[in-house]
């Protein structure tokens, strides 16, 4: 409905149209009902019946504040390490600045948070981004557990599965990472920190300290319905990008070998070895699947 129309008469669209932008303003419901027409609350009156308890404003206000809180207790369990380090007050704000510029645009309530990572990256609100610079990081990390969870389906290559292919077709065999994998390239251990979160199970209340400002990339995956995540040597990172546009296992290998002769902390481990190491860990965790399926 454009502004200043008619409000006594609305169709049903328009209505529903209406009483989203109401519940959804910025202000409250008061002012964005100002913002419609110049006729103010009256005009809601028409719409929704009021008693001696509640005006119409008030009434739909109620709906307007349970509308925020759920999208907010939502993205608190979404986001359980980004709400411990903040904390409450700080969250709360948080939210409320990222609602007014990424509102919920899906049917789905698990698509609330999905941006918010990139908000916090140019967040306007700079004290916080000053005393917590990792946070974007953080949350990024736990969006992804959430994205990884909901990626498709698809049959894992295991131990067994290789067993039946003859050894001479292995470095032809194509494979591909698991569409249910991510990795995250961060600054900070935030992987450290958001396991330090879990382990206490939102119980401890003595303050978090700052993660260790090194780089780390992250693997997630999902497997058998559960999210995983732990840090990546440079040589098994390597490898999962190239894996990850769909690879022969000879291509993966090579990619080891030369990453492994950059990354000082592999020590005095043979190629080879390292190579088994990788393939059974991967095997073992369900990370590949065979390119063609």
């Amino acid at each position: 409905m454009p502004m200043g129309q008619n409000l006594t008469n609305p169709g049903l669209e328009a209505l529903q149209a209406l009483l989203y932008r109401l519940i959804t303003a910025p202000e409250g419901v008061a002012a964005g009902l100002a913002a419609e027409s110049a006729s103010g609350p009256e005009m809601l009156e028409h719409l929704i019946e009021s008693d001696d308890r509640l005006s119409a404003t008030e009434r739909l206000e109620i709906y307007a504040n349970a509308y925020f809180y759920r999208i907010l207790d939502c993205l608190k369990e979404d986001f359980p390490a980004t709400l411990a380090t903040l904390g409450p007050d700080d969250f709360h704000n948080l939210i409320t600045a990222y609602l007014i510029e990424y509102p919920p645009t899906e049917p789905s309530i698990s698509y609330a948070g999905r941006h918010l990572a990139e908000f916090l990256r140019h967040h306007s609100m700079r004290a916080m981004i000053e005393r917590w610079p990792f946070i974007a990081e953080l949350a990024r990390l736990e969006r992804t557990q959430i994205e990884v969870f909901h990626a498709a389906q698809a049959k894992a290559l295991d131990a067994e599965a290789m067993r039946s292919i003859s050894a001479d077709d292995w470095p032809a065999l194509a494979m591909r990472t698991h569409p249910a994998l991510a990795i995250v390239d961060c600054e900070r251990r935030v992987d450290e920190l958001l396991r330090e979160v879990e382990a206490a199970g939102g119980e401890n209340d003595r303050p978090l300290g700052a993660p260790a400002h090194a780089p780390v990339s992250v693997l997630v995956w999902r497997q058998n319905s559960r999210v995983h995540y732990r840090a990546l040597e440079r040589p098994e990172r390597a490898a999962l990008e190239v894996a990850s546009a769909g690879a022969s296992f000879a291509a993966i290998c090579e990619t080891v070998v030369a990453a492994s002769g950059e990354d000082d902390e592999i020590g005095l481990i043979t190629p080879v070895a390292l190579i088994n190491r990788l393939l059974a860990g991967w095997l073992a965790e369900g990370l590949l699947v065979l390119a063609d399926r």
